[in-house]
């Protein structure tokens, strides 16, 4: 089965950023809707950035302005950068379909904003 992996977190100030990496190998990856979902400490894992195959995206309320999600067919690769980050962002991230069920959630990658 098709298995995302996810790289890029860290620790970083509030203010800072970063950009995760998502991959997802086997070429069913152009025709997906893909997303970050992200599972913050004692919270349900929550969508918070989609992209569709031809790059329209949609993002939930708390990281509007904030994230950018992009896409890179040829690579197998979807990203997720992340400006101005607040210590409530600070949660285990991944990427998957949307909806999911198609490939297999990865470990994802923590991202801790400290205050």
């Amino acid at each position: 089965q098709v298995q995302a992996v996810e790289s890029g977190g860290g620790l970083v100030q509030v203010g800072g950023s970063l950009r995760v990496s998502c991959t997802a190998s086997g070429t069913i990856f152009s025709s997906f809707v893909m997303g970050w979902y992200r599972r913050a400490p004692g919270k349900q894992r929550e969508l918070v950035a989609r992209i569709t195959s031809d790059g329209a995206t949609t993002y939930a309320d708390s990281v509007k302005g904030r994230f950018t999600i992009a896409r890179d067919n040829a690579k197998n690769t979807v990203y997720l950068q992340m400006d101005s980050l607040e210590p409530e962002d600070t949660a285990v991230y991944y990427c998957n379909t949307v909806p999911t069920g198609f490939i297999a959630w990865g470990q994802g990658t923590q991202v801790t904003v400290s205050s």
